[in-house]
């Protein structure tokens, strides 16, 4: 069983055409399978025959090999979405998955930010110049629709609607989604575009032997000083200064930290758990659920500070 057996390359081929995942989620997944089907061939078992032993004996043969439980989990992930795949094809009957659980990790929760910290962070920037707005309206925008750092960068400005107050964000995958924006999101994202955004496009410098007035316009919404789309380490750049600004401490400050912040400071004011994931554009509910760990704990810890029994 590789890549070459038809049942391996259509699954494969399935995830990114029909799936729209990853080139690189297809490689992990065929490196999974890859090890999948070594383990099965000791047996002289195929694919289609095997059972929930083959996959258990398969997943400890990966611990006893020092693979790590989170990296054994992908692994299953992996087989778990092959014998889907076959299902659906009618190629089996049942899945040898149905009954196996998923190896347990000590799972490190993100980091996130307080409500103050937020708060700190995004009143930080000065919004007097082009490029103190840009920051501002980038972080205000990154927090209130929970973007990941590469979704803000990729957004242009017809995927940005001020009047119905959402914003159109394309996740792992090209996976499309609308995201609401809030009422503040929304006031400093106008503001950028009116005052600030026309000043740092008129910078980008026109191709050699151009007109000048050629070329002066990108579809990216949030430009550098220079008038080309900001990249990924711009913003990274950025956010460590501001937070410097802020008075936080950088340690604290990764590429997803007020999206990890949105996540938990919904999730602590009572939102739905699937209206998160959504918003979050996650394909699988059970990495949303990691938040609700993070509020978990913050309630025990307050209720041990707090309470007169605690």
């Amino acid at each position: 069983m590789n890549q070459n057996d038809p049942l391996i390359k259509e699954f494969l081929d399935h995830i990114i055409v029909e799936k729209g995942l990853s080139r690189n989620t297809r490689l992990s997944y065929s490196s999974d399978l890859s090890r999948y089907a070594e383990s099965l061939k000791k047996n002289s078992v195929e694919p289609v025959n095997a059972s929930s032993g083959d996959i258990t004996a398969f997943l400890k043969g990966l611990r006893d090999g020092g693979i790590s439980p989170r990296s054994c989990t992908r692994s299953l992930v992996a087989v778990r979405g092959f014998y889907r795949f076959l299902l659906k094809r009618k190629k089996i009957r049942q899945s040898p998955c149905a009954n196996v659980d998923m190896p347990r990790f000590n799972m490190k929760l993100p980091e996130f930010l307080s409500l103050g910290e937020v708060d700190r962070l995004l009143s930080a920037p000065d919004s007097s110049s082009a490029h103190g707005l840009r920051n501002k309206a980038m972080l205000e925008t990154l927090y209130a629709a929970g973007l990941r750092v590469s979704e803000l960068v990729s957004l242009k400005l017809n995927g940005i609607n001020l009047q119905k107050g959402f914003l159109t964000a394309f996740g792992k995958g090209s996976k499309e989604r609308l995201v609401p924006l809030g009422e503040s999101a929304m006031i400093w994202l106008k503001r950028y575009i009116d005052d600030a955004r026309p000043t740092l496009c008129a910078k980008k410098s026109p191709l050699k032997g151009s007109s000048p007035f050629k070329g002066l316009s990108t579809p990216f919404l949030f430009l550098t000083s220079r008038g080309s789309r900001m990249s990924r380490q711009n913003f990274w750049v950025v956010i460590k200064k501001t937070a410097l600004a802020a008075g936080i401490d950088t340690a604290k400050i990764k590429p997803h930290s007020l999206r990890h912040s949105f996540a938990t400071h919904m999730l602590e004011r009572g939102a739905d758990l699937r209206m998160v994931q959504a918003m979050l554009g996650h394909s699988d509910i059970s990495t949303t659920q990691i938040y609700t760990h993070i509020t978990k704990e913050r309630l025990k810890k307050l209720h041990k500070k707090k309470h007169p029994r605690g």
